[in-house]
């Protein structure tokens, strides 16, 4: 057999739910050689038993973790163990497309791209709507010398059946970490991903630090994917989905990217701080109260939930935050070969 080229790194993106339909899926439409990592950071048990035993069937390394990984933290860990010339990042929401991770590297191998990203699409049914194909990720300073940082998104929401046909390879500036395809030998000069940068904006961090030492990134429509996000399917999702998207971790990262790329705080930051908290209320708070309440909004109900919600988060993020200096793992250099062992386990 072809020695594989590319290792794919799976971890949490912000449930659990999903990780079946999505590991199967990879299985499905991957005709290409890979390899496989898979980080497991403390899934609920029924999850975690199906890992296992998907990893001892076809032999992926299975990294497991007793505590709740930033998406960053994850990545970095599976990206310790990469011997081959490629890895692609992946969330375990993420289903595919035949021919996806082919698409992916032949890109990468005609235009000596070093990130390629695929078409992006988001929701069920799967395949259809456009979430992310290309887009822009620099800073722009302005006549009085502020820096503003500049992020958009090129196709959102369109209908990707209509779309694919007129779409061609190109180079951009922006790929998501949902699935994207990085050549290893770039860690070598910008190092690990930033895990200050813990839930938000990372993939705009890590694009702009690509092409900052000389790197390319490249949009493939041949490639096609879908991320099925939230809500919670499970209450075992409910604790890793809250932290995940918690304020605080929120307000960490955009404090990060405004101090590391001296940017003003300017309106895109502002309406960022006004929209803390919208995905637990949409996706948990106000799903619930619609349903004890027989259908109705019921404005004070909610009001008294989200009052609860920010104290529960703060307590979270909180215990966590103590709990993690303890526990985290201590990754080795990225030129070595030595496997990170502290407060880790592994099924092979």
């Amino acid at each position: 057999m072809t020695e594989p080229i590319v290792t794919l790194i799976v971890v949490p993106r912000e449930r659990f739910s999903c990780t079946q339909e999505s590991l199967e899926s990879i299985y499905q439409h991957t005709e290409l050689p890979f390899k496989l990592i898979y980080v497991d950071g403390n899934s609920p048990r029924k999850v975690g038993r199906y890992l296992e035993a998907q990893a001892q069937e076809k032999n992926f390394k299975l990294i497991r973790t007793d505590y709740y990984l930033s998406p960053n933290h994850a990545r970095n860990i599976g990206l310790s163990h990469v011997d081959t010339k490629y890895l692609v990042f992946l969330d375990n929401d993420v289903v595919f497309s035949p021919g996806w991770l082919k698409a992916l590297v032949n890109c990468a191998e005609e235009t000596d791209a070093t990130v390629v990203g695929p078409l992006m699409c988001e929701k069920k049914p799967i395949h259809q709507r456009v979430h992310f194909a290309g887009g822009e990720s620099h800073v722009v300073v302005d006549v009085k010398g502020r820096r503003h940082l500049r992020e958009k998104m090129y196709k959102q929401g369109q209908n990707a059946v209509q779309l694919r046909p007129q779409l061609q390879r190109t180079q951009t500036e922006l790929s998501e970490f949902h699935c994207t395809l990085v050549r290893t030998e770039i860690f070598d000069q910008i190092g690990y991903l930033d895990e200050a940068m813990l839930n938000t904006k990372e993939h705009l961090d890590f694009c702009m630090n690509v092409t900052n030492v000389g790197g390319t990134v490249y949009f493939e429509p041949d490639s096609l994917v879908t991320y099925v996000p939230g809500p919670p399917l499970e209450l075992s999702d409910l604790h890793f989905y809250m932290l995940r998207w918690s304020d605080a971790w929120t307000l960490g990262s955009l404090q990060r990217i405004r101090e590391k790329w001296g940017l003003c705080e300017d309106g895109y930051f502002q309406t960022k701080y006004k929209k803390l908290g919208v995905r637990r209320i949409s996706t948990i708070i106000k799903p619930f109260v619609r349903k004890v309440s027989f259908g109705n909004e019921n404005k004070p109900l909610k009001r008294l939930l989200k009052k609860l919600d920010r104290k529960l988060n703060a307590y979270l993020t909180d215990s966590y935050a103590k709990m993690l200096p303890q526990h985290k793992l201590e990754l080795p250099p990225l030129n070595s070969q030595k496997s990170p062992t502290k407060e880790l386990s592994e099924v092979r």
